[in-house]
């Protein structure tokens, strides 16, 4: 297996990852990056055969080792069924469908466009950060209003959901780990309480609808209840919030606008710079994948942004058409772990990227974009924009 050397956090690598994808794709469809010690998949073809392929899942062989200073974070984790593999993903995922529906996602249409439309409202006169008026603002206001939690929350939500990422991210310190641990606990003892609250007074959202679901006689524990909400929470806002941030980086430097049917477009933004870049699984079994042996334990990473551009799926990958053809793209995901927030995801896009440039058509960059040093997620540090 060729063996390939690129620091995550090196900032060239950060700005532009894609030559040194490309550079993978072309060494073979497995190759193993000494950075993370890790074979990687890099084409599209072997990232969508690995994640769905049950004989590989989220969830280690053994158990691993956690220091006693993230036990309290890892607490939380084991009931997450980002985390786990059946049956306890499948009953988690199940019930959790039962409430998050397709129905109850589309509905949320109107208060997405109005939401929209009040937040370009408040855009003040002079340059400002569109991650922060705009791009992170939308996203966290929906899913709390969809779990039903106090919009005042937004900034907490999004306090502690960002120290907790930063346990996901490359070259994390132990201040990071400590804020991670405290934010964790600040969010379980909050949604704890509302949890309780909710328990007696049951309303229509999806905290309540949580409770409430059932199957076979199996309810969410109390525990698995605020784990769901807060990987509900986390991973509501903060994909979103990467790839409209991505979108209108591309949209402003390039002069790219949505057209009448935005899905098209939307799709062409999460292919060509996805927010989630690197996913890993562990093989079950011993297998024999492109000349490579995978022993049971073995970790494997698949590599979502180079299978966005690779020209064996998509001709010319580094152009941005919408309407393309070629398969669907892997930016949340195919298969058993395929997030259950993509609709939602791909509903806020779809709606606030035509208003934002029908109502500010004149927004231009103020300053280049830059994008943070977060990997394996891929999002920028802030956007300056102003009216030209």
């Amino acid at each position: 297996m060729p063996r390939l050397t690129q620091s995550p956090t090196e900032p060239g690598f950060v700005q532009n990852p894609y030559p040194f994808y490309d550079r993978a794709r072309a060494a073979g469809p497995l190759v193993f990056w000494a950075d993370y010690d890790l074979p990687i998949a890099t084409t599209h073809a072997t990232c969508n055969a690995i994640l769905r392929d049950r004989r590989f899942g989220r969830e280690p062989v053994e158990a691993l080792p956690i220091p006693d200073h993230l036990k309290p974070f890892y607490a939380v984790e084991t009931h997450s069924m980002l985390e786990l593999e059946p049956p306890r993903h499948t009953r988690l995922r199940s019930l959790v469908l039962r409430a998050f529906t397709s129905r109850r996602i589309k509905a949320l249409a109107p208060e997405i466009t109005q939401l929209t439309h009040d937040l370009i409202d408040a855009f003040p006169d002079g340059a400002h950060d569109l991650l922060d008026t705009f791009c992170r603002a939308l996203p966290v206001t929906i899913i709390a209003r969809l779990l039903g939690v106090p919009e005042v929350m937004a900034p907490d939500l999004l306090k502690w959901s960002n120290a907790m990422v930063m346990m996901y991210q490359a070259g994390r310190s132990r201040a990071d780990e400590d804020a991670a641990v405290e934010a964790t606990e600040d969010f379980v003892a909050f949604m704890r309480g509302y949890v309780d609250e909710k328990r007696k007074t049951s309303r229509d959202d999806l905290i309540s609808s949580l409770i409430a679901a059932e199957e076979d006689g199996e309810k969410l524990s109390t525990d698995e209840l605020i784990t769901t909400c807060i990987l509900l929470l986390n991973a509501g806002h903060e994909a979103t919030v990467h790839s409209m941030g991505n979108g209108l980086k591309l949209c402003l430097e390039d002069g790219h606008r949505p057209g009448a049917d935005p899905a098209p477009f939307v799709e062409e933004i999460l292919r060509i710079d996805p927010p989630l870049h690197l996913f890993t699984r562990y093989a079950y079994e011993q297998i024999e994948m492109k000349g490579h042996s995978f022993q049971r334990g073995d970790q494997v990473g698949v590599l979502l942004a180079a299978a966005g551009r690779d020209p064996e799926a998509y001709p010319d990958p580094g152009a941005f058409q919408p309407g393309r053809s070629g398969p669907a793209n892997l930016a949340f995901g195919a298969g058993l772990h395929f997030c259950v927030g993509a609709p939602l995801a791909r509903l806020e896009l779809q709606i606030a990227l035509p208003i934002l440039f029908e109502r500010r058509p004149d927004l231009i960059l103020a300053e280049p974009a830059l994008y943070a040093d977060i990997y394996h997620f891929h999002g920028l540090e802030r956007l300056m924009v102003r009216n030209s």
